[in-house]
């Protein structure tokens, strides 16, 4: 492709954001800085310097102190704004106007709207009861939530007092909520009644009780009435509905001002390979890092309205949340975006006038295979920026979205992950789209792609996705993990002193990138290793296929590649079939992408974030035991995997 798919038009380009920072940077901190390329060369030569400027710039509550950085050699203990002073909380809530905060839907058809004086009112009504019931500083508070305002408030409540929140969705099973909050010992539990999901009501508090008979730590739980207002609460141990546990006059808050890395966020890996770790994130390096996300490469600002479709589980609902501190208006769903049909989600952005949104890239394929053509079914006019994340976004994807969506609209596919509860490479508005393509690397990221051998790998050579220089938000440390050992281990061993993320990734010509797929799932026939973002990039084009999951077989000594594809409703794999997905992936990668052995299945296991689990797949097929079945959305679709006949030939 010789010419980008979208480029912004020159309002765009000069009144962005980051055009005003970049002539920030240039006239006060570097003549040379005129473009997004020397502005992302300074920010990782010149750290210290970049990041206290995005501290000016972003006009963050607090006191910076006199160093940015103490040891900007060392990967980890780099210790950013050492001498810094600030609140997460107040941050988020630093206007205090009748601006719209939080519009809320759900899939019920419930609606909720708080101002930005509303929801510091609440907040504060919270945090009160919240520090009347003993919540301090470094004191932990569980969501077991729903994406609800009542989730913002509590988390907004439990940091202006210095304590750490972490939460996990509602689909959650006992199990694999004790995985988790087990090991950080919270003192307080919001819960709510119940959810809905598809049309399908779900009761909470059965589950609840098994929570709190496993986590003794937890002294008080308090309940959202959402869905189910009339469920008895009085079985639960130290339960109260969230309206009796505010009660009593807000007042103001007192915001405690804490260094820059104490903790606020507890997020946790997928426990699909093990037990979860306990992934601590400090408030400033989350806070500065969101906010260079959400003003810079998103372009957020006051009269932005962002929606992102996630669960309370997964890192993007902090990453959404953080668009407070912007200023901007959160767009809250609730429930399946699939329903009540699979148009719900243009709906919903233009009813709320939804400027920025964001998804899974499973979700934008899924909108191809159903057929959607929201240009000519729904007005999208407040429509300007698409971001999709979760997984890599395939070539067809950026047509579709271009051909059946809108034209003038920036689509930025995102990279990062829980770990850095942020991104290594994001969108820009300022540069143009090229098809399959992540626009840029994160400012102050230094993104490097390696071979084995820890060299640099050349343009269009996939290699591991590293990055050679310590950033803000790193976390601060697993929670238990005392001697640092699962933190290294995680990271760092790979490539010493370098973090390895886990992804196979190539640099493109254009200064963009294509995220592979993880490189722990990778497959290895014959001693050629491949990723499998390009088996499903194929095999996904199809219109029979409506998804796929691949994973390599030990067989004979090596390892042969295995494809099961879930097909539309009515439709049975063939020989017919078989033939034309193998010419594809042989058409259009390399004959040792095709399959061996291509399977249909009726289900696909996944996260309760939506990603698929490939380790899970290959350990079944291989007999081997898969821990932590809680952590799926879908553990019984692992069943569809064993014992397959046509395995053993």
């Amino acid at each position: 492709m010789t010419e980008p798919i979208w480029s912004p038009g020159p309002v765009r380009r000069q009144t962005a954001n980051i055009r005003r920072f970049i002539d920030l940077v240039r006239r006060e901190l570097d003549p040379e800085v005129s473009d997004y390329g020397s502005l992302y060369r300074f920010s990782i030569e010149q750290p210290a310097e970049f990041w206290r400027a995005a501290w000016d710039f972003f006009g963050i509550r607090g006191t910076p102190g006199s160093t940015v950085v103490r040891h900007p050699d060392r990967m980890r203990g780099a210790g950013w704004f050492p001498d810094a002073r600030l609140n997460f909380a107040e941050n988020l809530l630093r206007y205090r106007d009748d601006q719209d905060a939080i519009l809320f839907k759900s899939e019920t058809g419930e609606t909720a709207r708080y101002s930005y004086r509303e929801l510091y009112d609440a907040v504060a009504g919270t945090a009160a009861a919240l520090a009347a019931a003993g919540v301090g500083e470094g004191d932990r508070v569980a969501g077991y939530l729903p994406n609800l305002p009542e989730t913002v408030i509590a988390m907004l409540a439990t940091t202006s007092l210095g304590g750490i929140w972490s939460s996990c969705s509602p689909d959650f099973g006992i199990d694999g909520v004790v995985d988790r909050l087990g090991q950080i010992a919270p003192k307080v539990l919001f819960c709510a009644a119940a959810y809905q999901y598809g049309g399908k009501t779900h009761h909470c508090l059965g589950k609840v009780g098994g929570i709190l008979d496993a986590i003794p730590s937890i002294e008080k739980t308090v309940v959202v009435p959402y869905v189910n207002p009339q469920a008895d609460v009085g079985r639960l141990r130290g339960a109260v509905w969230m309206a009796d546990f505010m009660r009593g006059p807000a007042g103001e808050i007192d915001f405690r001002r804490l260094p820059f890395d104490h903790p606020v966020y507890i997020l946790y890996s997928s426990g699909t390979t093990g037990v979860p770790k306990c992934i601590t994130h400090g408030a400033g390096g989350t806070l500065i890092q969101h906010l260079k996300e959400l003003v810079l490469h998103t372009d957020l600002r006051r009269q932005d309205r962002l929606c992102y479709f996630t669960t309370c589980g997964w890192m993007m609902w902090n990453w959404m949340v953080s668009g407070l501190a912007a200023g901007a208006t959160l767009v809250l769903y609730e429930g399946s975006p699939f329903h009540p049909s699979p148009a719900a989600m243009f709906d919903l952005i233009d009813e709320f006038e939804v400027t920025v949104y964001g998804t899974g890239a499973k979700a934008i394929a899924a909108w191809e295979k159903a057929g959607l053509r929201p240009r000519e079914s729904h007005r999208l006019n407040s429509l300007v920026t698409i971001l999709s994340t979760g997984s890599p976004l395939a070539p067809e994807s950026f047509d579709y979205v271009y051909r059946e969506i809108k034209q003038n609209l920036c689509l930025s596919s995102i990279s990062g992950g829980t770990d850095i509860v942020s991104c290594f490479m994001l969108g820009c508005p300022i540069l143009p789209v090229w098809r399959g393509e992540l626009q840029c690397p994160g400012l102050g990221m230094r993104v490097a792609i390696l071979r084995e051998d820890g060299s640099e790998a050349d343009l269009g050579e996939t290699g591991e996705l590293c990055c050679t220089q310590p950033f803000p938000s790193m976390p601060v440390c697993f929670w238990g993990d005392d001697d640092g050992s699962r933190y290294r281990g995680a990271y760092f061993e790979k490539f010493p002193g370098v973090w390895a993320h886990g992804d196979f990734a190539l640099k493109t010509e254009h200064g963009g990138y294509v995220i592979e797929g993880r490189s722990d799932a990778t497959l290895n026939p014959g001693g050629v290793r491949i990723g499998t973002a390009e088996i499903y990039r194929q095999v996904e084009g199809l219109d029979e296929v409506l998804e796929s999951i691949c994973v390599g077989q030990e067989w004979e000594g090596d390892e042969r590649v295995v494809l099961f594809v879930r097909l539309r409703d009515g439709l049975e794999m063939d020989d017919e079939l078989r033939d034309r997905i193998r010419k594809t992936i042989r058409e259009h990668t390399t004959p040792r992408h095709v399959p061996a052995r291509i399977l249909q299945v009726a289900d696909i296991p996944r996260t309760i974030s939506g990603k698929i689990v490939e380790l899970a797949v290959r350990d079944v097929i291989h007999g081997r035991r898969v821990t932590n079945v809680d952590a799926l959305a879908n553990p019984e679709a692992l069943d569809l995997f064993r014992a397959r006949p046509e395995l053993s030939s």
